[in-house]
């Protein structure tokens, strides 16, 4: 499977909602850092911070532009990111369904047809701006 086509079903999945589809396309060992938080490692870590996203937000993602290494180890994806905050984060603004659209961005690392690292940024303070 080509990179661009891994990352693609993995953003397929995550439209989707199948977590399980998503925990397909990640190592046992994925490196996973978050936008401003610490990296956690392993898919039971990644399964866990699914579930509290899950929990929290209801998001989908359109207009996913992904991009390649030349050696097929890297990969990119810029997307917007479509919400509504369901439920309060620790820490941030209280959720009563507010809706959110902000830019965002991914950086893969790939081995042997799985993704090894994920790292995710987006501008959290437009994120609070849009939800207060």
């Amino acid at each position: 499977m080509s990179p661009a086509d891994l990352i693609a079903r993995y953003y397929a999945a995550f439209n989707a909602k199948d977590w399980d589809g998503m925990l397909a396309c990640v190592s046992d060992t994925v490196s996973h850092d978050v936008n401003e938080g610490v990296r956690r490692g392993g898919k039971e870590k990644f399964a866990a911070f699914i579930a509290h996203m899950d929990e929290c937000y209801d998001e989908n993602l359109t207009g996913i532009a992904i991009m390649t290494s030349a050696d097929g180890t890297r990969a990119a994806a810029e997307f917007i990111v479509n919400g509504i905050y369901k439920k309060t984060d620790d820490g941030l603004p209280k959720a009563h369904g507010q809706e959110y659209r902000l830019p965002a961005g991914a950086f893969f690392e790939i081995s042997e047809d799985e993704i090894t690292r994920v790292t995710t940024y987006y501008n959290l303070q437009e994120w609070i701006r849009q939800v207060s």
